[in-house]
C-alpha cells in the first residue's frame, strides 16, 4: 500500500518534468522550431483553438517557419493569433501561407527569455513539490495501519524522488538557459 503511494508519486513527478521540458520547447531560441507556436491559440469560429490543429508548420530553414493553414479563411485569425502572442514575431500573409523569419535575438531579449524560461523552471519544481506533500499526506494517513519505521522510510523515498526530479528540471533548464544564450 505504501510502496504504490510512492510510484504513484514517482510517476506524477516524472509528468511534471515532462511536461516543464515541454513547454521550454515553447520559449524561443535563435533558431526556428515549429514547438515555438504550440502555446499560439487562434479564435476559430468563436472558439480557442490550438494553432497546431489548424495548420501545419515546417521548418524550411534555420531562419524561417512556414505555416499551411488547413482552412484557407483561417489565414487572418492564425496571423491575428501570432501577432498578439508574446513571441515577438511579425508574420508576413501571402494568401495562403504565413511566414514566420526568426530574427537573431539581442541580447536584452536573451535575458528576458531566460527569465521566461525560470520562471517555467520554478513552475515545474513547484508542481513535483505539490506531489511531495500529497504523498506525504496519503502516507501519514496510513499511519494507524503501518508502522511508524515503514512511514518514515516511505517518506524518505518521496523526498528522495523529489530530490530527483527536482535536479532533472534544473538541468534541462541549464541546457535550455545555454540554448538561449548561445549566439
Amino acid at each position: 500500500m505504501v510502496d504504490d503511494l510512492v510510484n504513484d508519486a514517482g510517476d506524477r513527478m516524472a509528468k511534471s518534468v515532462e511536461a516543464t521540458r515541454a513547454e521550454f520547447q515553447t520559449v524561443r531560441t535563435g533558431r526556428a522550431n515549429p514547438q515555438l507556436l504550440d502555446r499560439i491559440v487562434v479564435d476559430y469560429y468563436g472558439s480557442p483553438t490550438p494553432l497546431n490543429q489548424l495548420a501545419g508548420v515546417q521548418t524550411p530553414d534555420p531562419r524561417s517557419l512556414v505555416i499551411s493553414p488547413y482552412d484557407a479563411s483561417a489565414l487572418g485569425e492564425i496571423e491575428r493569433a501570432i501577432q498578439e502572442s508574446d513571441l515577438g514575431l511579425t508574420p508576413s500573409n501571402d494568401g495562403k501561407i504565413i511566414r514566420l523569419s526568426i530574427p537573431q535575438l539581442t541580447e536584452e531579449r536573451r535575458k528576458e527569455l531566460v527569465k521566461v524560461v525560470r520562471q517555467i523552471a520554478e513552475d515545474g519544481r513547484v508542481a513535483v513539490r505539490n506531489v511531495r506533500r500529497d504523498a506525504i499526506a496519503d502516507i501519514q494517513s496510513l499511519a494507524s495501519e503501518v508502522g511508524a519505521d515503514e512511514l518514515h522510510r516511505a517518506e524518505e523515498k518521496v523526498q528522495k524522488l523529489t530530490d530527483d526530479h527536482v535536479g532533472q528540471i534544473d538541468a534541462a533548464l541549464k541546457q535550455r538557459e545555454a540554448d538561449i544564450m548561445e549566439v
